[in-house]
């Protein structure tokens, strides 16, 4: 059954690579990646790493969500992804590989709170009894002014506003406490003790610190990376139940079956009629017109009907 959807998977690939032709015309993209275990991938260990990278965005009728499968977490692995990226936003966690895959001079990097709040509640679960009796600690200090910028945006997504108008709002409320937390991470980053969880903490943000804040720039940005870590997360929950892949074929048929999946999800379709759907046309499909009549914003109101 395995080397029937792999061999199933080589017919979807012309598919699959138009969706990512598209998505690289999009102005704004998030990245990801996560690790995955392969068995017999050639000269590695079986147990070592190898990884599933991820891409989530697209024209805003268009989205897209690429899974692809590597061995390697090296950033050659992420240039040759964004290779083509015509956009001008890219968001990603600090991960050096993926910062360094966009030319810097097009392509502003926009950070993600969510890695760096993540920093402090690690330092916050590792506090004592004691130290969590008496007055806040600093850790849970800084996490609660990242926990005010978040409650911020839930109320302006309550809102009915423009790019422009979403921009106007972040500058006015959010901005300032962004200040006030810079300003706060640079006095406490002298009064903790280098070897602690929140001074490492402290210092990730502060070297973070432009790109964390360039989501108050754009209205259509986002304050953390989280919908690239929501699309990426069937794959980390399915992982637990399959737990590997035999060989690279096999871990490279299962991102494309996971891109074909939460790309249909993605534009509002079910995934089990749209990937039928392929299935009964994909062997007639002979033309770039006709691959592209099967994209999922292409067949969408005719599989509603």
């Amino acid at each position: 059954m395995a080397n029937w959807l792999i061999r199933l998977s080589l017919q979807f690939q012309p598919v699959v690579n138009l969706m990512r032709e598209v998505q690289l015309t999009a102005d704004y993209l998030q990245g990801d990646e996560t690790r995955m275990k392969v068995l017999n991938e050639p000269g590695m260990d079986p147990t070592g790493h190898k990884w599933i990278w991820v891409l989530r965005g697209g024209p805003p009728d268009k989205p897209v969500v690429l899974f692809h499968y590597d061995k390697s977490r090296e950033g050659s692995v992420a240039n040759e992804l964004l290779d083509g990226f015509e956009g001008r936003y890219y968001q990603c966690d600090g991960y050096s590989g993926q910062i360094g895959a966009v030319d810097s001079n097009k392509v502003t990097v926009i950070g993600c709170i969510d890695h760096a709040r993540r920093q402090f509640v690690k330092a916050e679960k590792a506090l004592t009894k004691k130290a969590k009796s008496g007055a806040p600690a600093k850790c849970t200090v800084a996490r609660s002014k990242m926990d005010a910028l978040y409650r911020i945006e839930r109320d302006m997504d309550k809102l009915d506003l423009s790019d422009e108008q979403r921009r106007a709002y972040r500058q006015e409320h959010a901005k300032p406490k962004l200040d006030e937390l810079h300003q706060w991470l640079i006095t406490n980053s002298t009064k903790v003790a280098k070897d602690t969880l929140t001074y490492k903490a402290i210092k990730y943000t502060l070297n973070q610190w432009e790109r964390l804040i360039a989501y108050c720039d754009h209205g259509q940005l986002h304050i953390s990376n989280v919908l690239a870590e929501n699309a990426i997360r069937p794959f980390v929950i399915g992982r637990k139940a399959w737990l590997f892949a035999d060989t690279p074929r096999g871990a490279t048929a299962s991102a494309m079956y996971y891109t074909l999946i939460e790309t249909a999800k993605a534009n509002g379709i079910d995934p089990f009629r749209y990937i039928l759907h392929l299935c009964r046309h994909i062997a007639k499909a002979e033309t770039v017109d006709d691959i592209e009549a099967l994209l999922p914003w292409n067949v969408k109101d005719q599989l509603a009907r």
